[in-house]
């Protein structure tokens, strides 16, 4: 059997039933799960296919991946991206565990070590179970350049993630067209976790740029267009529009891995239900209910960040996604090297003491060290209560 690490939330147990015995309820701010409605017209799309007897496809229907190819000339600035490139999966969680897998990692037999999986320092823990899951080595790192050219021989796959989780970091054109340069030399593939990109908040010009930007990928020397040769996007639309609970993601990009994950996907039966096909097709064609959801985080956003620097945190990064990213104030010099996982741990006992649950940064790394993730999704009534309490 494979042996893989406790799930980490599971030690958040004692931390929430100290938050719920505040005499105000608890105000959970950890996962980042969303509370508000789905959209009237998604859940339309999925009630008017709720008939579907037969088998879905594993690659979708072509109506669903022209509405993803049109969503990413209108939202990502990707354009001529052909629908047979892309891919839906059954949220993106499950692609980010399984793509070392299916794409073929692991150890190599006389090769005398195993391949290896780049993820940043500071990252959702999923990267690192991906890679352990295929028995290839993760190996946390927000430098892939200046990596010896001993490790970047066995370096067969990069994460990226941008807006990062949980950082709210935004990687720019120039680092990331870098690090594909970089892939392309030693044959690694590029995977772009893009899941926040419809939630910035500090970005000049809104700018998040995804890997399948001409900016970033380069255009094809054959045949002119974007080249996505050894690139893939993924991205969910759970946060955009409330549909967490539906599992709707996709990914796309070059077109041999999108064949090839196709193929593997259809002998493993990991196919996206019919109706939840339909819902993602109305959830990226309809713009309208994006931007409104959007203005509801950027108000409880602008009710936290001033409440909790209140309550003596400071905020790093942060710059989009639906996270606030904090420590204990202090001189910056000091940092990180002083931070330990104490440091966290006591800062999500004094929130729990509030009745306030957050994530423990020691989840996302040891660069974590000394931080906590304070989400945005909870209900405008809980985000304010939270707010009152912080300023208390």
């Amino acid at each position: 059997m494979l042996t893989l690490p406790e799930y980490p939330w599971d030690a958040m147990a004692p931390y929430l039933e100290k938050a719920q015995r505040h005499p105000e309820g608890v105000v959970n701010l950890s996962i980042g799960t969303p509370v508000d409605p789905t959209p009237e017209v998604i859940q339309a799309a999925l009630t008017a296919a709720a008939d579907a007897p037969g088998y879905p496809t594993t690659h979708g229907t072509r109506t669903l991946r022209e509405s993803i190819s049109a969503w990413f000339a209108r939202r990502r600035g990707v354009t001529g991206l052909d629908p047979e490139h892309i891919l839906p999966t059954v949220g993106s969680k499950e692609l980010v565990a399984w793509l070392p897998t299916l794409l073929g990692l692991g150890a190599r037999a006389g090769a005398g070590a195993a391949d290896v999986v780049l993820r940043p320092l500071v990252a959702y823990p999923t990267y690192d179970i991906g890679a352990q899951i295929a028995g290839a080595t993760p190996l946390a790192t927000d430098d892939p350049l200046g990596l010896d050219e001993e490790t970047l021989q066995r370096v067969k796959l990069i994460w990226i993630n941008s807006p990062s989780n949980p950082t709210g970091a935004v990687a720019g054109v120039e680092w990331m067209r870098q690090v594909v340069a970089l892939a392309r030399r030693i044959g690694a593939v590029v995977a772009s976790d893009e899941c926040y990109a419809e939630l910035p908040w500090e970005v000049a010009g809104d700018d998040v740029p995804s890997v399948l930007d001409p900016r970033v990928c380069g255009v094809h020397p054959e045949t002119g267009e974007p080249d996505h040769r050894g690139l893939l996007a993924v991205y969910s639309a759970s946060k955009q529009s409330n549909i967490a609970g539906y599992r709707a993601a996709f990914a796309a990009g070059c077109p041999e891995l999108i064949h090839g994950l196709i193929n593997t996907r259809k002998h493993a039966g990991m196919i996206v239900p019919a109706p939840i096909q339909a819902a993602l097709t109305a959830a990226l064609d309809d713009d309208a209910h994006v931007a409104a959801q959007r203005e509801i985080y950027r108000r409880r956003r602008a009710l936290l960040v001033p409440a909790l620097e209140a309550a003596g945190l400071q905020i790093e990064k942060s710059h989009a996604g639906l996270y606030l990213w904090c420590r204990a104030a202090g001189p910056q010099e000091t940092a990180p090297a002083a931070r330990s996982a104490e440091d966290t741990w006591a800062l999500v006992e004094q929130m729990a003491q509030r009745g306030i649950l957050v994530g423990p940064g020691v989840f996302y790394g040891e660069q974590g060290n000394g931080y906590i993730r304070v989400a945005l999704t909870a209900t405008d009534e809980r985000i304010a209560a939270a707010a009152q309490r912080l300023t208390a």
